[in-house]
């Protein structure tokens, strides 16, 4: 299988992707492997706000999966570096963990939970009522409402738990205000990510379990799309969708041998050649 445009850069999901419950995927690893060995720019994309890029590269690690930390983006860095664009000087209400807190610390915003301008708020293993609450009267009391993003449930090993989408719909009763979701399916998410890597669009795959967020946000952003059947999506479900991957393949392992195809820069190379 070969694309009618070469592919120079890459982009893709983590979890239903590259790993399952902690565990890889077949072919993960190799599919890292072989963009290393290419040399082919690339982006590890989670709209997890929980862990840090480090934390996440350990956790890969742990499962035989070797991604430099800066190849991991995450809805935490995405949302820090849209509200770096968006505001200045601004204070912050908080609702979400490490991961969260300290990519927007590294942004120069300052944290507290007096009168802040804006709530953001992330995913975390133990939401509060108090601290739901003061969200709830802050965004009252015209404070800005942004969300990592919409996911309303997040797997653990005992089943489903409550995630940002459902935790900012609770919100959004009590107030009536809509967040911005910063996450996919906003293409803002393959947009800031394609920027870190200097990629375009136009020779950029992005690689996804899920129709309703990696496919259509990789749509939305101009790029070509693969869908991968080792997670949410399943095969029948595709043509319930308005719209197409490019492609739908079993796993990542069968992308692997596109990855060494030639992209634009080497094709100009050997034509000169």
């Amino acid at each position: 299988m070969t694309w009618h445009r070469p592919v120079a850069c890459w982009l893709t999901d983590m979890d239903g992707v590259l790993v399952h419950e902690g565990e890889a995927l077949p072919g993960a690893a190799d599919f890292i492997a072989a963009l290393e060995r290419y040399g082919r720019p690339y982006i590890v994309l989670t709209n997890n706000s929980i862990f840090t890029a480090r934390d996440l590269r350990a956790r890969l690690q742990r499962s035989g999966i070797d991604v430099p930390e800066e190849r991991i983006w995450t809805s935490a860095l995405a949302t820090a570096e849209f509200l770096a664009d968006q505001v200045e000087g601004q204070t912050m209400y908080v609702i979400g963990e490490a991961g969260l807190t300290s990519a927007l610390h590294e942004r120069g915003f300052v944290l507290n939970d007096h009168d802040p301008d804006i709530v953001v708020l992330g995913e975390t293993r133990t939401y509060s009522f108090e601290s739901i609450a003061k969200a709830i009267r802050f965004i009252d009391g015209g404070a800005r409402f942004i969300a990592t993003n919409p996911d309303p449930t997040g797997p653990s090993t005992d089943g489903p738990l409550p995630a940002t989408g459902a935790v900012a719909a609770l919100i959004t009763s009590a107030t009536g205000r809509q967040p911005y979701f910063v996450g996919k399916p906003n293409p803002l998410m393959m947009r800031t990510a394609l920027n870190r890597i200097e990629a375009h669009s136009e020779t950029t795959v992005m690689i996804g379990d899920r129709m309703d967020t990696d496919v259509i946000s990789g749509l939305e952003a101009g790029l070509r799309t693969i869908l991968v059947l080792t997670g949410s999506t399943q095969a029948e479900e595709v043509k319930t969708f308005p719209y197409r991957p490019s492609r739908v393949l079993p796993s990542i392992a069968e992308v692997v041998p596109l990855v060494g195809q030639l992209c634009p820069n080497e094709a100009d190379e050997l034509s000169a050649d």
